[in-house]
């Protein structure tokens, strides 16, 4: 006799994901554009270059396709650190997400709330007209950090270069526990940088398994 299937993952998060819904975001979104770094606020970017596509609009088998399905997954960040729990039937714009942080023997869990999804047949970039396609995630009452994250792909529509590029703004956020709050003064930052280079460079691989 087969076994029953096993449940997905997420349900095992329901309660979690239900609870966020009526969590607050930890910072005043009303202050964004006072967020920089002479307020304390750090501003992180960064990018990696994906298979190039013909010029013009996306292929429906490109890079551009194939970065826009790992992205909706959230399956770019390293499993080791970060691992997100939503239910997928939600549309993405409404989506509420469970993260699970591992950091030496510690799981951490926080709340993010999806914010600014990005869906551009044509926007003026650096290099010329760019299809974008993305979204950013806030941090919830609870979070180590606050602030808020943007993941999105664009494609050069004169040039068919592509790439995935990763912007935060964040700072600290109000840790009760001292021991935790020490944990993350002195392992904070650099797990952020790792966690956004280790993204950038699941998505490369990612996306290159795709396209093989």
């Amino acid at each position: 006799m087969r076994s029953p299937a096993a449940p997905p993952a997420w349900e095992a998060y329901r309660a979690r994901l239900a609870a966020y819904t009526a969590t607050r975001v930890n910072y005043d979104l009303a202050a964004q554009a006072e967020y920089t770094p002479a307020t304390g606020w750090r501003i992180d970017e960064y990018a990696v270059e994906l298979p190039a596509e013909a010029p013009g609009p996306p292929a429906p088998d490109g890079a551009f396709a194939a970065a826009q399905d790992v992205l909706r997954r959230y399956a770019f960040p390293p499993p080791n650190l970060i691992t997100g729990y939503f239910d997928p039937r939600q549309p993405l714009e409404k989506r509420i997400m469970v993260l699970r942080a591992h950091f030496l023997v510690f799981n951490f869990y926080f709340g993010v709330r999806v914010a600014d999804v990005v869906d551009a047949a044509s926007q003026e970039g650096p290099g010329g007209p760019e299809r974008v396609w993305g979204y950013g995630y806030r941090t919830l009452e609870g979070h180590f950090e606050r602030g808020q994250i943007n993941f999105s792909a664009h494609k050069n529509l004169a040039t068919g270069a592509v790439d995935f590029r990763i912007r935060a703004v964040s700072q600290p956020g109000r840790i009760g526990n001292p021991f935790y709050w020490l944990g993350f003064k002195l392992f904070g930052r650099m797990l952020q940088r790792r966690f956004a280079h280790e993204s950038l460079a699941r998505m490369r691989r990612l996306v290159a398994e795709a396209l093989a």
